[in-house]
């Protein structure tokens, strides 16, 4: 069995549920991201057939960038229809992807940044392209703030001194830097990175499952920040986003290609640093 939806394809084997994220042109999270991602959780909890979800992108220079900024009021209207009446933020639809029955892992071929990245850090494990990986939060150099998890997440991964570098310079990180302070484990060449995590997939997934589900709910139980930290995170996110100062940082980067297939998107670290 198999479920596709627009911007995500999906194939089944062995008990690993390959998921090709393909929401063209940049891979962008926007409402019908949103969409599909709350109904591969929905179904992947009642069906127990993929024991273990890798997520991947069909678009070799991008994973997830980040979100759509023109599209926030209807992306986080689709968030909350994914729990109860305060799961109302791309954060608390994450914590579900950190909750959900599948193991979920992450093969990064590109660049996540902002709530991409922080879709990263939400999977259970992270492995990375040593040539094409970029991972950065961009929030603070554009005014805003990184409302998905990354600061929950990173303190947690990097430790504390890590967190502050990686938010505050909203620099970009390589594979090989983020395999050193923790927040991917492993940076494998291109040419090995698939197969060694179709390995590890289909390992856990010939696993009893009772075991295997324990072991991460009491793994989360131990590492997951409380939901309470989720929310306040998210309510920071949407007030900095309407602050005027965010606006003209984003118009800035916006006149030097942002949200385009161009040098700003693919080098935006950078270009945050040149505003």
């Amino acid at each position: 069995m198999s479920w596709d939806y627009p911007t995500i394809r999906t194939e089944l084997r062995n008990g690993v549920l390959w998921a090709t994220l393909d929401n063209p042109p940049l891979n962008l999270i926007d409402e019908k991201f949103v969409t599909d991602l709350i109904a591969l959780l929905d179904e992947t909890e009642a069906d127990n057939s993929a024991r273990v979800v890798v997520f991947r992108s069909a678009d070799p220079d991008f994973f997830v960038p980040h979100v759509d900024i023109q599209r926030i009021p209807q992306y986080t209207a689709k968030a909350a229809t994914s729990g109860g009446p305060d799961d109302t933020s791309l954060g608390a639809l994450y914590r579900r992807l950190s909750e959900a029955r599948p193991v979920t892992i992450t093969a990064l071929e590109g660049r996540a940044r902002g709530a991409g990245a922080e879709f990263l850090y939400a999977c259970d494990m992270r492995f990375a392209s040593l040539e094409r990986a970029v991972i950065g939060q961009p929030e603070v150099g554009l005014g805003t703030f990184p409302g998905a998890g990354a600061v929950q997440h990173l303190v947690r991964l990097a430790g504390r001194g890590q967190a502050m570098q990686i938010i505050l310079s909203s620099e970009d990180l390589g594979a090989s830097e983020a395999e050193r302070v923790g927040v991917v484990n492993k940076a494998l060449p291109d040419g090995e990175l698939i197969s060694y995590v179709e390995r590890l997939a289909e390992r856990i997934a010939r696993f009893p499952e009772a075991g295997v589900r324990l072991a991460k709910r009491r793994i989360n139980a131990a590492g997951l920040a409380a939901k309470e930290d989720v929310h306040v995170d998210a309510g920071f996110f949407q007030i900095l986003a309407r602050d005027e100062s965010a606006a003209a940082r984003f118009g800035a980067i916006t006149e030097r290609g942002f949200q385009e297939r161009s040098l700003a998107e693919l080098e935006l670290g950078a270009a945050i640093g040149e505003l």
